[in-house]
């Protein structure tokens, strides 16, 4: 497989702040009160770990801050705030993580915990997810 074929990939996302969906539930907020965005073109990147969001759109989602984490970037080490929690959804599968705050210039960046939550495994050839094969292509936990 030549470089000609690898490239990025982005995908559409609904994310979603679960405490308020959790008011919806119980009756206290109105379905459409939902904070919630939908970006066209977050990276999957593999080399990163959780949800990363920039901060402008934390604040629309008006998540909130509970933690500092020290992380290992590309740049060297780093402090980041995380946030919790979202539903994220791409390609009609949901899960739920927590985020972590990346600088205003970035995209939304979807690592390997949502994706493997989601079950989703990247095809670099055709630059996109696909349903993870081992699994039939269907979205399944795996509890060992």
């Amino acid at each position: 497989m030549g470089t000609e074929t690898m490239g990025r990939v982005t995908v559409a996302a609904k994310i979603e702040n679960v405490g308020d969906l959790c008011m919806v539930e119980k009756g206290v907020l109105p379905p459409d009160e939902v904070h919630r965005i939908e970006v066209s073109d977050a990276l999957v990147d593999t080399r990163a770990t959780t949800l990363s969001m920039p901060k402008k759109l934390i604040e629309q989602l008006g998540l909130i801050r509970y933690r500092s984490r020290t992380a290992r970037t590309s740049a060297g080490v780093a402090t980041f705030q995380l946030y919790g929690a979202v539903r994220l959804t791409v390609q009609g599968r949901e899960c739920t993580a927590d985020v972590a705050e990346v600088p205003d210039e970035c995209p939304v960046l979807i690592g390997q915990v949502p994706l493997e939550l989601l079950d989703f495994v990247v095809d670099p050839a055709g630059r996109r997810l696909i349903g993870n094969p081992a699994h039939g292509g269907e979205q399944m936990l795996e509890m060992y």
